[in-house]
């Protein structure tokens, strides 16, 4: 019993030093395993999973068209991105299926609600396809 008062102290000291001494990251930072992925998908194939799984996962925050103007838009804080735009397409598809797959800040990580990559592979196919 001793130990655990000393341990238990000490245990919340340690995870109170490592909350306030971990970066914080301000911007959205892909790791460059990702920014050189190859997309394992033929962008041609399976456009209509993609764009149901699209529907069903992005469309609410992103919108329709990936403008950012989703009905749960207005109540998120960051900058939802416009999918149509050339600096959105300037990014690879890695950089893009890993914001899809672990999100940052409002995006949600979706490596749960999606657990098979090729699905999140095919949603970066589908959005591929917002270019105005």
């Amino acid at each position: 019993m001793k130990t655990i008062k000393i341990l238990l102290p000490l245990a919340f000291l340690a995870l109170a030093f490592y909350a306030f001494t971990t970066p914080y990251q301000d911007e959205w930072v892909v790791p460059e395993k990702y920014v050189n992925m190859k997309n394992p998908t033929d962008p041609k194939a399976d456009l209509n999973i993609g764009k149901a799984l699209y529907n069903k996962h992005c469309q609410s925050c992103h919108g329709k068209e990936g403008y950012g103007d989703g009905s749960k838009a207005a109540g998120l804080k960051g900058d939802l991105g416009d999918f149509s735009s050339e600096e959105y397409h300037a990014q690879t598809d890695g950089e893009l299926f890993y914001k899809t797959s672990f999100g940052f800040g409002d995006m949600p990580e979706y490596t749960k609600k999606m657990p098979d990559d090729e699905d999140r592979w095919l949603v970066v196919n589908d959005m591929r396809t917002l270019k105005q």
